[in-house]
């Protein structure tokens, strides 16, 4: 999917939602007893063509910005890359580790539904395969999730999110490294697994990006 697609993508499903009065979040949560913290869906949503997967939570009250409502986490899985054995840092449990997974970037939502900022975690966040950014820009266009068991909806907007915004999470990734690398000079190899749970971010202007592009 190109930038031109991805843009259409993303205006004809929030344009859906909107019409629908159903916005974002709500096609993930359940209508009731919302638990912080918790995976929505609960094993996370994977397509079954790509092995790509995704998953939303929310942070307590206190640990997450006013305007945030929650994110996404969106995943690569090893199988998807060239060279799954080159990661970086890896699980404790390391090729036993229950997920073989890889993150992409978290992508905040406001409070009506609508991706507000990217952002790149420290390895122990997700209990991720650590690859370095280079490899994880080269893969970003393997990333599809329109094949869940979720809402279509979601499922097409973040497949077309990571391609509207491949350049910037390509910058995101590598101000990741940077980040990682600088703490490790500082602290030791510990630094990535304890703390520092952000390590870059970027904000979103979803307008702006798309009339960038011609809209």
């Amino acid at each position: 999917m190109d930038q031109q697609q991805a843009a259409e993508t993303v205006i004809e499903t929030i344009t859906a939602m909107a019409q629908a009065s159903v916005p974002l979040m709500l096609r993930v949560l359940p209508e009731a007893d919302l638990r912080f913290w918790d995976h929505y869906p609960e094993n996370d949503a994977r397509d079954r063509r790509t092995r790509s997967r995704w998953y939303y939570h929310v942070h307590a009250p206190g640990d997450r910005d006013a305007h945030e409502h929650g994110h996404f986490h969106l995943f690569l899985h090893r199988t998807q890359l060239d060279d799954p054995a080159a990661f970086t840092r890896a699980p404790d449990l390391g090729e036993d580790a229950p997920a073989h997974v890889t993150h992409i970037a978290g992508l905040a939502i406001d409070q009506a539904g609508i991706p507000v900022s990217w952002f790149a975690t420290n390895r122990w966040v997700t209990d991720e395969f650590l690859y370095p950014a280079p490899m994880m820009t080269a893969h970003l266009d393997r990333y599809n999730v329109d094949d869940t068991d979720e809402d279509a909806l979601v499922n097409r907007l973040l497949t077309a999110m990571v391609a509207l915004y491949r350049d910037e999470l390509a910058d995101l990734l590598t101000s990741r490294d940077a980040a990682l690398a600088r703490l490790i000079a500082a602290e030791g190899p510990s630094a990535s697994e304890a703390g520092h749970a952000v390590l870059a971010r970027i904000p979103i202007d979803l307008d702006a990006k798309i009339e960038s592009l011609g809209f």
